[in-house]
């Protein structure tokens, strides 16, 4: 039996993965990060991307600057940047697709 809220939950964290690897050099707020993720996934609610933001920050693959009025920002790590960049293995929990492409 598929499990779509597991599927959901580890392409979402790399969808924010892959979003915050393309806003770099910048810092990314959540809304801007909410407002990526509904044009995948219109349901998308601000918990569930605060969610993804602080699992993906538990596996230090990015940092979030938590400010006093409540809203949050996210950089990636450098080890954030290596696994977008498929410089490093993926481990289990994130749904990064398979490199089919050669260098």
């Amino acid at each position: 039996m598929t499990d779509l809220a597991r599927i959901r939950r580890e392409s979402m964290r790399w969808n924010l993965l892959n979003t915050l690897n393309k806003a770099r050099p910048y810092t990314t707020n959540e809304t801007f990060l909410l407002d990526v993720m509904r044009a995948i996934y219109p349901d998308a609610t601000g918990l569930e991307i605060r969610r993804e933001l602080d699992y993906l920050a538990d596996r230090q693959l990015l940092a979030i600057n938590k400010t006093p009025g409540g809203a949050w920002f996210a950089d990636l790590t450098r080890t954030g940047v290596d696994l977008a960049e498929y410089t490093v293995v993926c481990e289990p929990g994130i749904a990064r697709p398979e490199k089919y492409w050669s260098e």
